[in-house]
């Protein structure tokens, strides 16, 4: 009996430890993934992506933590999609299985391990432009990323130029540069750009930007011609023409302007031309006449509003011939001034009357007024002057915010801040 229970219990014995391996060999299976509750942000280390580009996608995964709003790198929301609770947030168990999904392109991996509660991917665009929405995935968890500009998508701006600008005056050729620029005006590589002119002959109808973002063809005419590229529906033109009779030229700023400040062009008539008057049409609408001109000049106009013009300049004989020569300029979004508020005194007392003065420097034009906000207990609270200078007194203690804005004739308005301590008034004894 005794040797019978011995076989028998070593036999359960077996069986327990075969069941126990196969179940330890079966978890060892199943995928670790997040728990109820967690929260998946997405964030990307760049907004756009040239063709056939990559860039890293980073996955932060939180146990019960409080959804977040990621932006893809240029301050546009990426709406999240995940399972979220309210708690104290902690990173998720070393090891936990993300999945990644993407509309365009490819990610790898695809799929990927935590460590520290965080998952570094690579997105990796194709030959196809477009948005990419990037979604993450673990057990009940979700994140998306949204605002991923591929290809031609980021393009904000063309900007085309020829060189040389003026010919001679039986034509030739002149080398046409299309740059392709994102939001913030880096080139963008890889973009396809489309050429086209009025006159003559282009020696490449397309081209791809370079790694600069430019991309070239060259224009063969004995006529005056524009050339245009565009880039997704986005075009910019460039004129090319000829050494006129009168010798009249025109060049514009060699530097980027923005609305609001001024553009200075540079005119110029031949030594030994009789012109009696040179008129500049400025694109935007204005005109302004030179009169007889003799050499070369020059002449400032501000353009309120961003955009690429085409500036033309007319020069006029004595027997009443004219010519025309033409460049372009392209106008930067304009830029808000800078602001610095002075005070007479950063620690005044109750009731001391306080001098507070606006100091404005950068893109400005014909400033119309300053709106003041002097803060809380100050009699008055606001006034609205003319003048750069503004007072005030305060009726209770502690620190004040004091806030000007700048309204100008055209371009931004601008705002600046600065505070002062209000203190109690000593008392004589």
């Amino acid at each position: 009996m005794n040797a019978y229970t011995n076989r028998l219990a070593a036999a359960v014995t077996a069986l327990l430890g075969a069941l126990i391996l196969s179940l330890a060999a079966a978890c060892d299976k199943v995928p670790l993934l997040a728990p109820t509750g967690s929260v998946i942000t997405l964030l990307a280390a760049a907004d756009t992506v040239p063709l056939n580009g990559q860039v890293e996608i980073v996955a932060n995964v939180i146990e019960q933590g409080v959804a977040s709003t990621p932006s893809t790198g240029n301050g546009t929301p990426a709406p999240t999609s995940s399972t979220s609770t309210a708690g104290a947030g902690t990173p998720v168990q070393n090891g936990t299985l993300v999945s990644f999904t993407t509309t365009i392109g490819r990610i790898e991996p695809s799929e990927a391990r935590t460590n520290n509660g965080q998952v570094r991917v690579k997105f990796i665009s194709s030959s196809q432009s477009g948005t990419a929405t990037i979604t993450a995935f673990s057990g009940g968890a979700s994140g998306r990323l949204e605002n991923l500009k591929v290809g031609s998508a980021a393009v904000e701006r063309v900007l085309v130029s020829a060189s040389p600008q003026t010919l001679g005056p039986s034509g030739g050729s002149a080398t046409i540069t299309a740059r392709v620029e994102d939001t913030s005006g880096s080139g963008l590589a890889g973009i396809p750009v489309t050429f086209t002119t009025d006159n003559g002959t282009l020696t490449a109808a397309s081209a791809t930007t370079d790694a600069l973002g430019s991309a070239q063809t060259v224009l063969n005419t004995s006529r005056a011609a524009k050339v245009t590229a565009n880039v997704a529906g986005k075009t910019a033109d460039v004129s090319v023409g000829l050494n006129p009779r009168t010798g009249v030229t025109l060049s514009g700023p060699t530097t980027p302007v923005n609305a609001g400040q001024p553009a200075t062009f540079t005119v110029g008539v031949g030594s030994t031309a009789n012109v009696r008057d040179v008129t500049i049409d400025f694109g935007d609408g204005s005109q302004q006449s030179l009169g007889a001109i003799s050499g070369s000049t020059t002449i400032q106009h501000t353009y309120t509003e961003a955009g690429t013009y085409s500036v033309r300049a007319t020069a006029t004989e004595a027997s009443g011939f004219t010519e025309q020569v033409a460049t372009s300029v392209t106008i930067l979004p304009g830029q808000p001034p800078a602001i610095i508020i002075t005070a007479s005194n950063n620690n005044p007392t109750i009731g001391e009357t306080v001098i507070f003065t606006a100091t404005v420097s950068g893109a400005t034009s014909t400033i119309l007024r300053y709106e003041w906000d002097f803060g809380d207990g100050a009699v008055p609270r606001t006034a609205q002057t003319t003048g750069n200078r503004a007072t005030t007194s305060y009726t209770t203690l502690g620190t004040k915010v004091i806030t000007v804005r700048v309204v100008q004739a055209s371009g931004p308005s601008g705002e600046g801040t600065t505070a002062v301590t209000v203190k109690a008034a000593l008392v004589s004894r």
